[in-house]
């Protein structure tokens, strides 16, 4: 029996230290070296502080702001420790009525706007975590941004360009803008605090 148990321990240590250990350890100095920022979180900055990530959305209900996917989850909009979406049926009707209460919100700020309301702008993501928008979506919420800043619809539209990604290679996804990021550059464009207290970038 002591010929067996001795060996197995001496297998379960080796095992422990590696696994436990060294591999772990090779792998945050790989993620350090070579992919810090990701490995980190993917951190927004303002100054010292830290905003949020770009791989999480946050809500924004200031008509000076531009608006991210609407988010299902609880008992907050992205709540990452709740990721989820609302699971609601295209024949629901809470789905139409949340869609119709979207609309009425969008409209209830920019009453003038004629373009069509992008659907990434009043249905929610699977996740609720959605940090980016499509391009039409941001595109839609000019003309209400620019008049709640004061800012020329041609500064917002040089903005959206410079924030907007492509398709990952060329071929993966939509092109897309990063809420957060278009918010904070919008905040430095308009020479604005980069924290409001209420509605905007949250601390």
């Amino acid at each position: 029996m002591k010929a067996l148990i001795r060996p197995a321990l001496i297998v379960f240590a080796a095992l422990t230290l590696f696994t436990g250990t060294f591999y772990p350890a090779v792998v945050y100095g790989i993620g350090q070296a070579l992919f810090s920022q990701q490995a980190a979180g993917s951190l927004l900055k303002s100054g010292d502080h830290t905003i949020g990530s770009s791989l999480i959305g946050q809500h924004f209900s200031s008509p000076g702001y531009f608006w991210g996917r609407p988010s299902a989850t609880s008992p907050m909009p992205y709540n990452a420790a709740a990721s989820s979406g609302s699971n609601l049926g295209p024949l629901n009707p809470a789905l139409a009525e949340a869609i119709a209460s979207r609309k009425a919100a969008l409209l209830a700020l920019d009453p003038g706007n004629t373009l069509p309301i992008p659907v990434d702008l009043v249905t929610a993501s699977a996740s609720g975590l959605d940090p980016e928008i499509s391009p039409a979506a941001a595109l839609y919420q000019v003309d209400r941004v620019a008049q709640a800043r004061g800012l020329k619809e041609t500064q917002l539209l040089a903005l959206i360009q410079s924030h907007t990604q492509g398709r990952q290679w060329g071929l993966l996804g939509e092109p897309r803008v990063n809420v957060l990021a278009l918010n904070l550059a919008l905040d430095q464009l308009a020479a604005q605090p980069a924290m409001p207290s209420r509605d905007g970038i949250e601390q």
